[in-house]
This record gives C-alpha cells, structure tokens and sequence, in this order.
C-alpha cells in the first residue's frame, strides 16, 4: 500500500500499487466489517454493483476468508441491475453468481435478485417494495438520520463519465429524493433499461467502499478527489457518494495516477 490520505470527515483515501493489491485490502476490509456487524446485529447486508468489482471481491474468497467469514448471516443485494433475464449476459446477478458467490454458501433466500419479467417502472417498484417488506420485518434498519433503508456494506464502481449504480451525469434518476429504487429506459451505456438505487438509499449506507481500478479512470478520479475538471461542466455523481460511517475509496496507481 502506497498512502492512506483523508479527504474529509467520514472519507478515507486508499492509494494501492496495483489491482491485486487492491483486491487483497478490499477483502480483509470486507470481511472485518462482516464480523464486526454479524457481531452487532447478527446479520451483515451487502449491496453489489456490477463490473471488474466482482472480480475484485476473488480474495474474498481465499484463505484465511472464505472459511472464517459467517456467510450464512450475509444479506446480498444489488445497487442497480439491467432489466435483463437473470441469465443474460447483461445480468449483474449472472455475474456475481459465476464469481464470488458460486464459491461461498450464502443461503439462496438471501440472495436478493430482481424480477425481471416486468417493465424497468414495474420492476423498480418490486424491488422498492421488497425492500419496504425487509424494513417492516426490521430485517435492513432504517437510518435516523435520512429515514431510508441503512445498509451496512455498500460497494460501488465508478464509470469514466463519474456514473455510480445507474446514475449517470444528464440523466434526471441522479436527482430523484423520494423514491428508494428508480428506472431509467434510456442508460448511456448499453443495456438501456435498468433499475437503480438513488442517492438517498446509497448515502445512507453505513459504510461505503469505492472500488476504482484502471487507467481509464484516472480523469473522473481526480475530478471527484482532486477536485480537476471544468467548473461549468455537470458535477460528476461519484463526487455525490458519502456514507454514515465511511466512505473508503480503494485506487489501484492507475486510476490514481492523476491526483
């Protein structure tokens, strides 16, 4: 690990000297915060995009992890998902279900999937609503803080345009404050229909791990950390990202090569 750097309060910045290190940090980081929560409250909620994190998440599933994590108390969630059939190429859960959870036994009713077989609205508001089911059962908590479902372990990507989830820069979805999960029809980058966590529901997360690996990456992470870019320009929604707890960005030296 090369620096640990604070940007401000709750904000941690981790700059690692490759991908493989990063993979090897976010795994002791990921399963510290398992044990801590099961410890607190018996269960450990975990919210997945898609993209290279799944592939980052491997050593998670290595030794000394994947037989010391209690991964019967794991919830498992998405932040956002392709209307898409479970097993399409597409599929955030098609993703995770080859990678790292094909390789530890989370209980299946606590995978929690989309129902794909409905319009991006319809599909949004089924998942909303399952969500609502969790919190009247008190099985996900609800932040006294913003009043939105707090989850304990959020993990995010970053898109070269600053996109997080399927919010994207000139898309209305990043502005939505009401609504827990949101569709758009229209995403920038392909497939078009989604669902999507808003902000409200990510920043009420208890902790928050931005995962960014890649050269690729390195102009939209030093606008966000490094406060670069055009002032006139659409904000970027990474730099929207907080946590109750902590945000904790994880940069292999590519995508921090700029800051």
């Amino acid at each position: 690990m090369a620096s640990a750097t604070p940007k401000k309060h709750k904000t941690k910045v981790l700059k690692f000297d490759s991908e493989e290190d990063v993979a090897v940090a976010l795994a002791k980081y990921t399963a510290d915060l398992s044990e801590k929560y099961i410890k607190e409250k018996g269960s450990f909620s975990v919210v997945l995009s898609g993209g290279s994190l799944i592939d980052t998440l491997r050593k998670l599933v290595e030794a000394p992890y994947k037989d010391s994590v209690d991964w019967s108390k794991w919830l498992i969630f998405w932040v956002d998902e392709r209307v898409v059939p479970l097993d399409h190429e597409d599929s955030n859960y098609l993703l995770a279900s080859r990678g790292f959870l094909s390789k530890v036994p989370i209980p299946s009713g606590n995978v929690y999937a989309i129902n794909y077989q409905k319009s991006p609205e319809a599909v949004a508001d089924d998942y909303e609503e399952r969500l609502k089911q969790l919190v009247e059962r008190k099985i996900i908590p609800v932040s006294n803080i913003s009043g939105f479902p707090k989850f304990d372990l959020m993990l995010l990507g970053m898109g070269p345009d600053g996109h997080v989830a399927s919010l994207f820069p000139t898309r209305t979805q990043r502005n939505e404050k009401k609504r827990w999960v949101t569709f758009i029809t229209d995403s920038p980058k392909p497939p078009p229909p989604r669902i999507t966590f808003t902000f409200p529901v990510i920043n009420s997360a208890s902790d928050i791990a931005m995962v960014i690996t890649g050269a690729e990456l390195a102009d939209a992470t030093k606008i966000v950390l490094g406060g670069g870019g055009n002032p006139d320009s659409v904000p970027l929604p990474a730099a929207e990202v907080s946590a109750e707890n902590e945000l904790t960005w994880f940069l292999d030296k590519d995508a921090a090569s700029k800051l």
